[in-house]
């Protein structure tokens, strides 16, 4: 089977669960370190699936690599290839496939509830939730492409996750672990510091004083998310 090809943008926002979901079910896998320098591959018919992580820029961002991945998402589409953008990985899924990707109206960091659409596609998706707690850290949003179907909204961002056909972009995060959640943490401290009037903004504190209770319930809805995901890849 070909590798999934994961693109990490940051040192600190790497795969996370996803990783010890793919080694569940014995899926290779290969890590594109775009942080590193690793180029961007032209061609997504070398792989199985593309999966695109967080990351602190954004997509509106002049940066050399951005369109080259805007180029492969589009690549990936055409061919039928399945894409899985994690919040900076799922506004650049948006930007290449017709959609804007703007300020959302507040900063959004830490865990928050997120509901289910009540459509066709959401309730295959999601199977049986129809709500949980996922774990956010983002300025920014994106509206949905042409053909796109509203998959997950929070009390403070409409468009938490989108689907189209077998791609699926997500602005929440549903790949933490709690070394992940640990490291933002520390790296974002003047981040947290400087957004804690949003309503929308937790503490350091609080973000790992919940990880104990929350986090296996993330995992969950990453489970029925990743499972439906994978059943796409191409061989």
């Amino acid at each position: 089977m070909k590798p999934v090809a994961i693109f990490r943008h940051t040192a600190t926002e790497g795969p996370g669960y996803f990783t010890e979901f793919l080694h569940e079910r014995s899926i290779p896998w290969q890590l594109i370190r775009i942080d590193a320098g690793d180029a961007v591959p032209q061609d997504a018919g070398v792989y199985s699936g593309l999966v695109f992580m967080g990351g602190p820029m954004s997509v509106n961002d002049d940066l050399p690599w951005i369109a080259q991945a805007l180029a492969l998402i589009r690549n990936a589409v055409a061919l039928d290839v399945p894409v899985l953008g994690h919040c900076l990985g799922g506004q650049m899924m948006a930007k290449a496939l017709g959609g804007i990707v703007t300020r959302n109206p507040v900063k959004e960091i830490g865990w928050g509830e997120t509901i289910v659409s009540d459509n066709v596609q959401a309730h295959a998706w999601f199977g049986g939730i129809r709500s949980f707690e996922a774990f956010h850290w983002h300025g920014e949003t994106f509206s949905l492409p042409q053909g796109a179907v509203h998959l997950l909204s929070s009390a403070h961002c409409i468009n938490q996750a989108f689907v189209l056909g077998k791609h699926l972009a997500l602005q929440c995060h549903v790949e933490m672990t709690a070394e992940m959640i640990r490291n933002w943490c520390a790296v974002g401290a003047d981040e947290i510091a400087a957004a804690s009037n949003s309503p929308a903004v937790q503490s350091a504190k609080t973000m790992q004083s919940q990880m104990v209770d929350k986090l296996p319930q993330l995992h969950s809805a990453a489970r029925q998310l990743y499972q439906r995901w994978v059943a796409g890849l191409v061989s």
